[in-house]
This record gives C-alpha cells, sequence and structure tokens, in this order.
C-alpha cells in the first residue's frame, strides 16, 4: 500500500470506445433483467378474471400466454435459467467496466471488490429487480402481454435445459410427497388401531381423507369412451331425447370430436325452451368449459369447484386432448364413498366369483381397484407407465393387444383377458396368489 498520505485510491482511465460499448452492453443487460424478472411476477400473479379474458381472445399473445400458463413449471425454469445467464453476464460486464474507468492499482483489493460488489448489487436489486417486479405486480396483465412473445422465444430455446430441470424437480417432489403421504397412514393406521370404538365406516373416510391429497384428476374422472358428450350439429328434439335417456344434468358438448369441446350444457337452460322447433339454435344457451389436466391433485380441484361454483371439469392431457371429465360428485365420493342417485345404474364394475377371484370391468381405475383388494399401489408404480385403468395396466406389461384368454402374472396376481372386442379389454378376471 502506499505510505503517501496525498495519494488517490483510484484515478480516471482514459475514456475508450469499448468502455463505452461496455456501458451499452451494460444497460441492455440491466433492461433484460428487469423484463425477465418481472415476467415472473406478472405471468403468476395474473388473477382468474385476466385468464378468463384471454381464453376468449383468438389473438396470436393470447394463445402465447395461455401455453407459458399451461407449463408452469418449465415456463419458471425458463425464467430463472435465463435470469441466472443474464445476471452472470451483468457481473462479468461491470467488472470490466468499472476497471476500465477507473484506476485500481495504488486500491487496496478488498476495497475494489467490496466497490464491485456494492455497486453491481445496488443495480441489480433497484433496476433488476424491485422496480421490474412493483410494476409487474400492479400491471399483470399488461406487462405479460408486453413480454410474451420474448419469453415464448426463450422457452423454446432453453426447453432442453429446463426440461431436464423440470424432471429432476418432479422425482424430488414424488419422493418428498410419497414421505409425507406414508408417515400420514403410518399415524392414522397407528390411530385407528388404538381406537377400538370407531366404526368401519368412519375408518373409511378418515383413511380418504389422508390420501385425498394425493390423488390426481385421472384418478377419478370418467373417461371419454363412456361419456355422454353431444356434438353441436345435433337437431334440438334428438337432444332432448338424449338427455332424456341420459338422465344427466350436466352435458359436454364438442364439435366433430371430443377433443374440441366448446362448453357444457346444464339442461335446466333448455326448460324455458322445451317446446321450441327441431331447428331450434339451442347451441346459444351453452356455458363456457373448464379444462383442468390430468395431474390436477383433486384437492385443489374441490377448492376450485367451491369458488367457481362450477361442478363439472374437462381433463387435458399434455398435448390439449380431451381424456375425459371428472364431477365435484367424483371428487367427494373419495371421501364419503359412493353416492347413488336415482339414475345411477346399481350394478358394480366387479363380480366376485370366490375369495380369491375377481372378474373386472376393464374401465375400473387402478386406484379403485387397489383399495377395493387392499393392494399397495406402490407394487405397480414402476410398470404401470400412464395407465389409469386395469386395462390400461395389462396392455403397459404386455405390450400388445392381448388374446381372449390369455394370462399375465404381475406380482402375486393373476390377469386373464375374460372378454374383448376388436379394440378394448372390457372385462379381466384377476386371482390372487397365482403361480
Amino acid at each position: 500500500m502506499n505510505d503517501d498520505p496525498d495519494a488517490v485510491l483510484f484515478a480516471l482511465n482514459t475514456f475508450s470506445f469499448s468502455t463505452l460499448v461496455g456501458l451499452l452492453g451494460m444497460i441492455i443487460l440491466l433492461l433484460s433483467s428487469a423484463l425477465i424478472s418481472g415476467s415472473e411476477v406478472a405471468l403468476f400473479s395474473l388473477p382468474p378474471s385476466d385468464v378468463d379474458l384471454l381464453k376468449r381472445k383468438k389473438t396470436r399473445k393470447a394463445k402465447l400466454l395461455l401455453n407459458l400458463l399451461s407449463m408452469p413449471q418449465r415456463t419458471l425454469a425458463t425464467i430463472l435459467i435465463t435470469n441466472n445467464f443474464v445476471n452472470i453476464a451483468i457481473v462479468l460486464v461491470s467488472t470490466y467496466v468499472l476497471e476500465s474507468i477507473f484506476d485500481f492499482s495504488l486500491t487496496p483489493q478488498w476495497l475494489v471488490f467490496f466497490i464491485q460488489v456494492v455497486s453491481v448489487t445496488f443495480l441489480l436489486l433497484l433496476f433488476g429487480e424491485i422496480i421490474p417486479k412493483v410494476y409487474a405486480n400492479s400491471a399483470a396483465l399488461k406487462f405479460s402481454k408486453f413480454i410474451v412473445l420474448p419469453v415464448s422465444l426463450l422457452d423454446r430455446i432453453f426447453m432442453p435445459l429446463s426440461s431436464i430441470l423440470v424432471k429432476l424437480t418432479s422425482v424430488v417432489d414424488k419422493r418428498f410427497d410419497k414421505f409425507k403421504q406414508n408417515i400420514s397412514v403410518d399415524v392414522l393406521s397407528e390411530a385407528l388401531r388404538l381406537t377400538e370404538n370407531v366404526q368401519k365406516d368412519e375408518k373409511r373416510i378418515l383413511k380418504g381423507i389422508v390420501s385425498f391429497g394425493n390423488i390426481d384428476a385421472n384418478g377419478v374422472m370418467t373417461p371419454r369412451v363412456d361419456v355422454v358428450a353431444v356434438d353441436t350439429a345435433t337437431r334440438f328434439h334428438a337432444l332432448l331425447n338424449l338427455i332424456n335417456d341420459s338422465g344427466f344434468s350436466r352435458i359436454p358438448v364438442y364439435e366433430h370430436t371430443f377433443d374440441n369441446i366448446k362448453g357444457v350444457l346444464y339442461t335446466k337452460d333448455l326448460l324455458q325452451y322445451i317446446d321450441n322447433t327441431d331447428d331450434f339454435d339451442w347451441q346459444k344457451v351453452i356455458r363456457e368449459p373448464y379444462f383442468i389436466p390430468e395431474t390436477k391433485k383433486i384437492n385443489e380441484l374441490l377448492e376450485e369447484f367451491q369458488a367457481k361454483k362450477n361442478h363439472m371439469a374437462i381433463v387435458v392431457d399434455e398435448y390439449g386432448g380431451a381424456n375425459g371429465i371428472v364431477t365435484i360428485e367424483d371428487v367427494l365420493e373419495e371421501i364419503i364413498g359412493e353416492m347413488n342417485d336415482e339414475y345411477d345404474d346399481e350394478e358394480l364394475d366387479y363380480e366376485k366369483l370366490d375369495e380369491n377371484t375377481y372378474i373386472f370391468e376393464g374401465k375400473t381405475l387402478l386406484y379403485d381397484f387397489y383399495k377395493l383388494l387392499e393392494i399397495d399401489s406402490d407394487l405397480f408404480e414402476e410398470m404401470k407407465g400412464d395407465a389409469d385403468t386395469i386395462a390400461g395396466l395389462f396392455l403397459e406389461i404386455k405390450g400388445e393387444f392381448p388374446k381372449l384368454g390369455e394370462k399375465i402374472n404381475i406380482r402375486n396376481l393373476g390377469f386373464i383377458a375374460e372378454q374383448i372386442d376388436q379394440r378394448r379389454i372390457k372385462k379381466i378376471k384377476v386371482i390372487r396368489n397365482s403361480k
């Protein structure tokens, strides 16, 4: 260190063209950091009313925004990846700019480090975080429309990296959820064992409450092949006959194919038009459909049903195709058990031949199958793939469509294709302790 008391700790260097380029780069990077940070707040703070407004619009920006919102984990990963790259670039460029403007040859290294850290941190916090996030929170929809194009482009650029991060996060989440679920089930089981006066139905309800938050919508939905739906081209009297035969109060309405759901028809909305002619334009009374991903947890779905005062949701897969429907009754039945009304078929989806032999409908959901046979779902977790039904499990393991009477063994269970048609396994015989 210089012992001269009149010596300065740092001096100005000659301002060069490269320094000017560095300053310009700093400004551009700070603006980029501000936009990326603001986009995180704007996209994830859009109120439901703004999201519904976007769904009604047909503009390109609206479609891009809905696409980003439909995959929140990947969108957030893209934003965080970009923000980190930009912030690293700001640190590197700011170091070069400061050393170009000032001569730190007489300055202690700890002071140089302190000046660089304080200045860069101040700039990043004020212009790259606080100001943009405050503004984005107050004008979420406006800011979202402004940044949707660059964020969509970044999503494509970083898709390989963001997809890896999302998958790693999903693995951690699943392991953590399983850990929480096991603790809850063990604690409840021990409590129920010690409480001898608890009735059988009460025990079932308590167990249903524990597993409630770990069930996906596709585990309780009615699959598309079993959904009663109507095409928009259907004539009015034919529609009335369909309603009368089905007995349902809400019917999905599609155009040409079930993947193109246009809305939900509430039969009560037709009461005032019951005497109209066959050419009555009944399509004008259908209501907006409510779409949910197949991975949505039913405890969250129940809250949304209550908030939106809705009773039916259309379950869609990652490609936007409609897999089926789920109603508030389906959700509640996971806690309190089957609720039959005057229109429900009293026949069950299975037949018990003896203590160890059952015949199940192929469409029986795996979740119901596990409950009935008191099977640990973890036994089939690795082999079931994307299957939701017992027929899907059979196909996933077999790898091809079986012949009538063909048998496969899974753990200590034997599965036999009992009844099939050209495209579906309609019934499966399950034999416990099969060799």
